[in-house]
């Protein structure tokens, strides 16, 4: 018997098999392919549907069998499903972690779409190769199969969230429903030295698209195959992670932004040192102006106070001259020479009147 035995508890929101029994529905027609032992069927009978199931391992199909309306022991890579079902025979198909162990999903998956009736519905599980327990054991050169979970060692194909969607895309099929079930990365089987990373890796990881998503669970119809996705929603809130690493990357961030305001204060200091500079070249321009103006001023001044003692002196030489002219009408000969020239004038004016 092989290992994939499980509990499947509906009261469990966060599992694949929760969101997948969710999408199926209640009284629908279901073909669960790779049925195991049947542990996701016995539940979707309990909810009023009519399963049948296609298992590869004969042990599992036959402790499956009793929850099954019709089994099929065999490989669903070689099955001829049309035939052995027939056309339009379920309202569901669910894959349920079975797409990531064949060699060649996308054909299987197109060759189960005859089965479902118009209305019909592929419900589907794949684990997430972006998880972030993934991306770290990569950090460290880590790849190590273990018997289930992301690196179970049966495992051909690995999914990423665009990968996943274009294989639903070129199968004709337009996603109704995106849902995923949701681990922290250090909370998983997948073997991480966290404390060997640098710091804040961890915490960054954490932060990065569906790097808590473990698992993606859609519901698909035949459709419009470029169709908008919906946008996903986690079976619970992603977990507010508090340990050694949020802490490290909250002190790291303190850390960090003490160098930004440090840095800040250093551009400031540096702005206002270059403001000053300026400040001072235009000082000094302006010293070296009032200096050349001051030069000037007291080469005008200087040219001023010159004329003003040429003025000066003049009007000390036309001061004298005014005295000498006093003096000289106040003198003899000028009064003698006055009364001699007075005859004349008195002729000039008689001559000049005739």
């Amino acid at each position: 018997m092989s290992h994939y035995r499980t509990t499947v508890d509906p009261a469990v929101k966060n599992s694949s098999h929760t969101l997948m029994l969710s999408l199926v529905g209640e009284d629908r027609d279901v073909l669960d392919v790779g049925c195991a032992a049947g542990d996701l069927a016995r539940v979707l009978v309990a909810q009023g549907c009519r399963v049948s199931g296609i298992e590869y391992d004969p042990e599992d199909a036959e402790v499956a069998r009793p929850h099954l309306q019709r089994l099929v022991v065999g490989d669903v890579t070689t099955l001829d499903l049309r035939e052995t079902f027939g056309a339009e025979s379920f309202d569901a198909i669910v894959f349920g972690d079975i797409l990531e162990h064949l060699t060649d999903p996308a054909r299987v998956l197109k060759a189960a779409l005859p089965l479902l009736r118009p209305a019909g519905s592929v419900v589907i599980s794949v684990p997430n190769v972006t998880h972030g327990s993934l991306r770290l054991a990569l950090l460290q050169g880590r790849w190590r199969y273990t018997d289930t979970g992301l690196l179970d060692r049966t495992h051909l194909r690995f999914f990423t969230r665009e990968s996943f969607l274009a294989m639903l895309r070129d199968a004709g099929l337009a996603v109704t429903d995106f849902r995923a079930s949701v681990v922290d990365p250090l909370n998983c089987e997948v073997e991480i030295d966290d404390m060997a990373v640098p710091r804040g890796v961890v915490d960054w990881v954490r932060q990065q698209p569906d790097a808590m998503t473990y698992q993606f669970v859609v519901r698909a119809v035949l459709g419009d195959p470029d169709t908008t996705v919906p946008e996903m929603v986690p079976a619970v809130e992603s977990p507010v992670v508090e340990d050694v690493h949020t802490e490290r990357a909250r002190l790291d961030g303190s850390w960090t932004d003490l160098l930004g305001q440090r840095d800040a204060l250093m551009t400031e200091i540096i702005d206002l040192r270059r403001r000053v500079l300026t400040l001072r070249d235009h000082a000094i321009g302006a010293a070296a102006a009032v200096g050349t103006a001051q030069v000037g001023a007291e080469r005008e001044a200087n040219r001023a106070n010159e004329l003003r003692g040429r003025l000066d002196a003049a009007e000390a030489d036309l001061t004298g001259a005014r005295l000498e002219i006093a003096a000289l009408r106040g003198s003899l000969s000028w009064r003698v020479g006055n009364a001699l020239m007075r005859p004349l004038a008195r002729m000039r004016r008689i001559v000049r009147g005739r």
